[in-house]
């Protein structure tokens, strides 16, 4: 074993943030109540909707739309907490934008919510110094955030940082926690270790799909995979604060559903969702965004399947 592994945590209260599909309708504009029962649902099952993120088409939506996702979401919510994604679109070779990151953060607080700050090509394509700098203004600019570095599997733009990036982005105060997506235990546990020794209340929030069970170990999580079945969610992660060794099951059943859903090409798990929740009954098409990467029609008798197996719980 890898001498960066890290000891269960047993008994303990995770903090779950489940990323909001954006669903659609037959004639492929956004199904708004299929949308506002979604962030309902992940409220009841006891999750922090996160809604403008990947999973929501974040970087395939116009301005209305965004803006229309946060109004919602704000309604919805009421007051209780949810986080939104701070995206904002450039190219390569870009420069890092903070006057526009900070007018995305506004919007997200201005409607009650939490940033969380996409990385683009300009924030990135700096030297680590200069990445450390632009957190730095970040913070500056906002009253809280969270920090996200992912692989390129997901976006072409993304970068996981060195760990003397991520400790400093630790040390900015109103940084709440980091998103980690690189899809690697080991990068995860070294970012575990390392926010237990320097900041123990930093959230390390797992992006890894393709190990849920990351949250035995520290991390707490912002996936995608939750939105599939945030209620199924919710009870997994009461089952560890209990102690149920009925934990173990359904994890496993939900971790076989991330590796059907999250195969290559990554991207296309917004339309196993989409797939995923219409059998359910939960949306009202199976649709993915116009321009979304799509699965075959064949993947539906396996998510059946999958549906089948979790109806015990």
């Amino acid at each position: 074993m890898s001498e960066s592994v890290l000891p269960i945590i047993r008994n303990r209260k995770i903090t779950g943030m489940s990323a909001v599909l954006l669903p659609f309708s037959p004639d492929h504009s956004v199904d708004w109540e299929a949308f506002d029962a979604h962030v309902e649902r992940t409220l009841a099952a006891g999750l922090i909707p996160a809604v403008n993120m990947d999973t929501g088409y974040i970087n395939l939506l116009d301005e209305a739309t965004k803006a229309e996702v946060l109004r919602r979401t704000q309604s919805i919510c009421s007051g209780q907490q949810f986080v939104a994604g701070a995206f904002l679109a450039d190219q390569p070779g870009a420069d890092f934008n903070r006057a526009e990151y900070a007018r995305r953060m506004n919007d997200i607080e201005a409607a009650g919510g939490i940033p969380v700050i996409f990385q683009s090509y300009g924030l990135t394509q700096q030297s680590d110094a200069d990445i450390v700098e632009a957190y730095q203004s970040i913070g500056a600019d906002c009253n809280q955030f969270i920090g996200f570095e992912l692989g390129t599997v997901f976006l072409p733009f993304g970068k996981v940082y060195s760990l003397d990036v991520y400790r400093q982005m630790m040390l900015i105060e109103n940084c709440i926690g980091a998103k980690h997506s690189s899809l690697q235990r080991d990068l995860e546990w070294q970012r575990l270790a390392l926010r237990n020794e320097v900041r123990p209340n930093f959230m390390v929030l797992t992006g890894n799909d393709l190990a849920i069970d990351m949250v035995m170990y520290g991390s707490d999580y912002l996936l995608g995979l939750s939105s599939f079945c945030p209620d199924l969610f919710g009870k997994r992660d009461a089952m560890w604060a209990n102690g149920d060794s009925e934990f173990y099951q359904l994890n496993d059943i939900l971790q076989y559903l991330g590796f059907f859903a999250f195969r290559t090409p990554v991207p296309a798990y917004k339309h196993t969702c989409a797939q995923f929740l219409k059998l359910r009954n939960m949306i009202g098409t199976n649709l993915t965004h116009p321009q979304g990467v799509k699965r075959p029609d064949s993947d539906v008798p396996i998510l059946e399947a999958m549906v089948e197996m979790l109806a015990a719980y």
